[in-house]
C-alpha cells in the first residue's frame, strides 16, 4: 500500500488570543505565550469535564443502536443474516457420532455442490462457504445453492480471505475435516485477469491455512489441486512422482505454489493435507467454460465451435472424468485423512501429507468429443480448425491413478458417452424451461 504523504510541511503559526502580544525574535518565526486567565487550575478543571464525559455510561439510545449493528454482520461486500450462526451450527451437526463435520469451501461451484450434496445424502455435517463471484454467470451458483437448499446444506456467502469471518466460523463450529474446492479456475481467463488467481488460489488458501492452523482442534484438509501442474511435462500418463516444476499457465502456476504452500502448514504446523489433481471434470451442473459445456451451447445455436491442433497437426486429447467419479475420490480422500497433530497453532508431531491424481485414465481426442455431442443432440456441428494459441492450453492430459486406486479404492466407472448422455439430458431440462433465460 502506497505510504500516506503529511498534508502540512510544518505546523502552522498559533496566534493567542485576548490582550496578550507577540514579538518574533530572530530565531523563532513566533513565540507562543499562554494568555494569564489560563492557569493549571483551569487546566485541571477541562481535563476531569473530559474524563467524565468519556467515561460516563453510554445512554440507552446508542447502547440500542449498537446491539443493532451487531445483529447485521458484513463479509466485505456480503450480509450476512443475523441467525448465520446458528444455522452454520446446525448443518455442521453429523447424523451419528462416527460422522464428519466438513466445511465445503466452493459449496456453490460445481464440484462443490455434488461434494457437499454427497456427504450430507451419507449423514456428514456439511457448512458450504461460496462468494458467488460473477466469473461465470451468477443464475447456475444460486441454482445450484437451490439444490443445496433443498438437501438441508446451509452456505456462508463470504469471500475466502476474510480471516475474522473465518476465524468466528471455526469458533462456532469444530469441524473434523474441511474438503477445499474454492478457487478461481480457467486457464485462459488468466490471461485477462491475473491477480483474481493470486487472490483465491495463494491469498485465499494461506487464509484458509491460518484459520485452520489457529482452530482445536484441527481440522484435517483435503484441496482440489489440479493436472495443470504437471504443465509442460511429456511424459504420460502423469504421475504424481513425476516433476511440476514447468506451469504453462499462471492458473497451474497459483495450484502448484497451493502445493507448495500445503507442504510448508504440513511441516511447520502439523496439519494432515491431502492434495487432489483433477483432471478436466464434466457432468451436470458443470462450470460453462469447459470445453464439452460451450459445445453444447454453440452446436445447439448453430453458431461455429472452434476445434484446435497443435503443430504439425497434433491432437489435443483431455483425460476426460465424469462428476461422480470424482466425488467418490473426494470423500475416499476425507475418510482416508489422518487427524492433524497440531494444537493452537503448534505441531505435537508429524501429520500425514498426500497428493493423488483424480482422473479416468482414457485421453480422449477433442474432435471425438465434438463427434459425441453431434450424436447426443442430432445436430451438426459447425466446425473449425485452428492452431492452439499460446493462451496456457497443453496438448493433452492423461493421469496415472495407480496411488489413488491403491491407497483410495479409487476407481473411475463413467465412460465419456455416458458422462455426456447424462450432461446433454441435465442440460437440456436445466436451459429448456422458460424460467432459465441464460440461452
Amino acid at each position: 500500500m502506497a505510504q500516506l504523504k503529511p498534508i502540512l510541511s510544518h505546523f502552522d503559526p498559533i496566534i493567542p488570543y485576548g490582550p496578550a502580544k507577540f514579538k518574533p525574535d530572530k530565531t523563532t518565526a513566533y513565540r507562543f505565550r499562554f494568555p494569564p486567565r489560563i492557569t493549571l487550575w483551569s487546566f485541571l478543571f477541562l481535563f476531569l469535564l473530559l474524563l467524565f464525559f468519556f467515561c460516563s455510561p453510554p445512554s440507552s439510545t446508542s447502547a440500542g443502536k449498537r446491539r443493532s449493528l451487531q445483529n447485521t454482520v458484513f463479509s466485505g461486500r456480503h450480509r450476512l443474516s443475523p441467525n448465520w450462526e446458528t444455522k452454520a451450527r446446525n448443518s455442521a451437526l453429523p447424523r451419528s457420532k462416527s460422522g464428519f463435520s466438513v466445511l465445503v469451501t466452493g459449496a456453490a461451484g460445481f464440484v462443490g455442490t455434488h461434494v457437499a450434496i454427497a456427504l450430507k445424502q451419507r449423514g456428514d455435517g456439511v457448512v458450504g462457504f461460496d462468494n458467488f463471484n460473477n466469473y461465470y454467470e451468477i443464475g447456475l451458483k444460486k441454482a445450484r445453492k437451490s439444490l443445496l437448499d433443498r438437501h438441508c446444506v446451509f452456505i456462508i456467502e463470504g469471500d475466502i480471505n476474510d480471516a475474522a469471518l473465518l476465524g468466528r466460523l471455526f469458533d462456532i463450529v469444530h469441524f473434523t475435516h474441511v474438503m477445499h474446492l474454492a478457487a478461481q479456475a480457467g486457464v485462459r481467463y488468466a490471461m485477462h485477469n491475473p491477480s483474481s488467481y493470486i487472490h483465491s488460489n495463494v491469498n485465499g488458501f494461506v487464509t484458509l491455512l491460518e484459520a485452520c492452523k489457529n482452530a482445536n482442534p484441527q481440522p484435517s484438509i483435503v484441496w482440489a489441486s489440479s493436472s495443470s501442474v504437471y504443465g509442460l511435462n511429456s511424459k504420460v500418463p502423469f504421475s504424481e512422482k513425476d516433476r511440476t516444476d514447468q506451469p504453462a499457465s499462471l492458473y497451474a502456476a497459483t495450484k502448484k505454489a497451493g502445493e507448495e504452500i500445503a507442504h510448508a502448514y504440513n511441516h511447520i504446523h502439523g496439519l494432515s493435507i491431502t492434495g487432489l489433481r483433477f483432471f478436466t471434470v464434466y457432468g451436470p451442473w458443470g462450470r460453462p467454460d469447459m470445453a464439452y459445456y460451450f459445445f453444447t451451447k454453440d452446436i445447439l445455436r448453430g453458431k461455429e465451435i472452434k476445434i484446435f491442433e497443435g503443430a504439425n497437426h497434433a491432437t489435443v486429447a483431455r483425460d476426460f472424468t465424469y462428476i461422480d467419479d470424482v466425488v467418490k475420490g473426494c470423500l475416499a480422500a476425507l475418510d482416508a485423512a489422518k487427524k492433524s497433530t497440531g494444537s493452537g497453532g503448534k505441531k505435537r508431531g508429524d501429520a500425514q501429507f498426500k497428493i493423488y491424481n483424480l482422473g479416468n485414465t482414457s485421453p480422449v481426442p477433442v474432435a471425438k468429443l465434438v463427434s459425441i455431442l453431434e450424436k447426443l443432440l442430432k445436430t451438426k456441428a459447425k466446425k473449425k480448425v485452428l492452431p492452439m494459441p499460446t493462451n496456457g492450453d497443453v496438448l493433452f492430459t492423461h493421469a496415472n491413478i495407480s496411488l489413488a486406486a491403491k491407497e483410495l479404492g479409487y476407481k473411475p466407472s463413467t465412460d465419456l458417452v455416458t458422462g455426456l448422455q447424462k450432461f446433454v439430458e441435465w442440460y437440456l431440462g436445466y436451459y429448456g424451461s422458460k424460467k432459465k433465460s441464460a440461452w
